[in-house]
């Protein structure tokens, strides 16, 4: 090979490294800026949230790192869309593994948190009646969210739909109000469940009691997951609450116009003090009166559906919640007063204040579980039946034929369409089930407490030295 064919071949093989290299370089880049993008996106979502999804992005990070929703978001603003995540079904099924573990292991091996307070019988029941509820209970919940997972996308679709229409009308919702109140939710679970689990925590370190993981794990986790499936309920029920009352604030705005008969432009600080609330309206009498009780039905329909579909993807979730709930409170009531009222002698190297602690704070997490549903959804319920005499009310001041019947259509579309929260149809989830609870509550305490009291301080008596007679009488019987 002679030397111009060398040095030819030499500056060849330079050239393709630094092609090469110059390929690597950029698709770096690319990489970077892309990754710089998405994390510029993500930061600016959560500081100044402008649609449906930017609100709901730390709610749905929470639930999906605990596998409960596999779900994410992509897409620029404008051009958002939420998908199902093959990583979100590895993580639930991830966490579904790791609570079964605990579960079998700490069952096996008989160690329980409960039991190193106490042994009775009825504890032992208590005891193991509540794993495998909790068992049960979070095969439901992770499996559900596997199955209606879709149910949960076409949920976040539809109230993007109706924030989008909504802006037809004149009004635009204020989503950092409502991205704060999700962070505020998230926060409170949190240190609702922290603070339960390091209070009993260090009542056991503080006894020399060191639980093994399984155990913590079996005991624990389902506090953070049945708080979290609460949490993301409760937000829904929350935005169907925002969408009636601004619903209903656009009816009666109409009415207000019908009544003065003067428009009255919105000055720009009137608008900045409203943008404090979770939403803003802004005038919209430009509109033709049919037009705006003609898109307040779409809207009506559209929350009916989401609700609905709610309803759909938490009924069986919501009916383990509270079967867990009210099992768990009936318990702990039970261990409790047998302690205040002294029916039980029970040996403990607890303090009689740790161990009403212990059980009085697991008894107030699930109450709050229980009090944030039905307040969710009863809250929700209250605000569409208002509706119904607004519409109404527009009725008896309509003066032409056109809004008349547009509204006697809007009349009877609200009587055919109404929104209901039930636990797989076993009952109403409104106000109504506390009193269903508290009667129940009372009626298995007395039962419990009736067994507590019943034969042993007979015996007792029969047994002590020379008491011949009652262990004759005893021995007859």
């Amino acid at each position: 090979m002679s030397i111009r064919t060398k040095s030819f071949y030499v500056l060849s093989n330079n050239y393709k490294k630094e092609q090469i290299a110059l390929k690597f370089r950029s698709i770096s880049l690319n990489i970077g800026q892309h990754h710089l993008s998405t994390t510029m996106a993500f930061w600016l979502d959560f500081l100044n949230p402008q649609d449906t999804y930017a609100a709901e992005k730390t709610l749905l990070f929470v639930t999906f790192v605990l596998g409960l929703t596999p779900l994410r978001i992509a897409g620029p603003y404008g051009n958002r869309r939420m998908y199902i995540s093959r990583l979100g079904f590895a993580i639930t099924m991830l966490q579904g593994t790791l609570f079964a573990y605990c579960f079998l292991h700490s069952f096996l091996l008989e160690e329980s948190i409960v039991g190193f307070f106490f042994k009775t019988e009825i504890s032992k029941v208590g005891d193991i009646l509540q794993k495998f509820i909790g068992l049960t209970g979070m095969l439901v919940l992770f499996g559900m969210s596997l199955l209606n997972s879709r149910d949960l996308v076409a949920m976040y679709t539809t109230a993007a739909v109706i924030d989008g229409r909504f802006r037809n009308l004149g009004v635009e919702f204020n989503f950092r109000y409502i991205l704060t109140i999700r962070n505020i939710k998230l926060l409170m679970m949190s240190a609702v469940c922290g603070s339960y689990m390091a209070s009993c925590m260090w009542i056991l370190f503080h006894n020399q009691i060191w639980p093994s993981f399984q155990a913590v794990g079996a005991f624990f986790l389902p506090n953070v997951f049945i708080m979290s499936v609460v949490v993301l309920n409760v937000s829904f029920a929350m935005r169907f609450g925002q969408h009636f009352d601004l619903l209903n604030r656009v009816l009666k705005n109409l009415s207000h116009q019908w009544d003065t008969r003067s428009i009255k432009a919105i000055t720009q600080k009137q608008r900045s003090l409203q943008c404090l609330d979770s939403f803003s309206m802004y005038t919209i009498v430009s509109k033709n009166p049919s037009e705006i009780i003609q898109e307040s039905m779409e809207i009506h329909q559209l929350i009916c559906e989401a609700a609905s579909t709610a309803n759909k993807y938490f009924t069986y979730q919501l009916l383990t919640i509270i079967s867990i709930a009210f099992l768990i409170i009936v318990f702990d009531a039970y261990y409790v007063l047998e302690t205040l009222l002294g029916k039980s002698k029970r040996e403990s190297k607890f303090k009689t204040v740790e161990f009403v602690t212990f059980f009085s704070c697991q008894m107030i997490l699930y109450l709050i579980a229980i009090i944030s549903i039905v307040e969710g959804s009863n809250r929700a319920i209250k605000k569409s039946e208002k509706t119904g005499g607004i519409v109404h009310a527009l009725l008896n001041k309509a003066k032409t034929p056109e809004v008349k019947e547009k509204l006697q259509q809007f009349s009877m579309q609200l009587l055919h369409l109404k929104i209901s929260f039930t636990a797989a149809g076993l009952f109403n989830i409104d106000r109504t089930l506390y009193f269903t609870i508290s009667g129940a509550l009372t009626t298995y305490l007395i039962i419990l407490l009736q067994f507590t009291s019943s034969s042993p301080p007979a015996l007792e008596g029969a047994c002590t030295p020379g008491n011949s007679t009652n262990i004759a009488n005893l021995t007859q019987h």
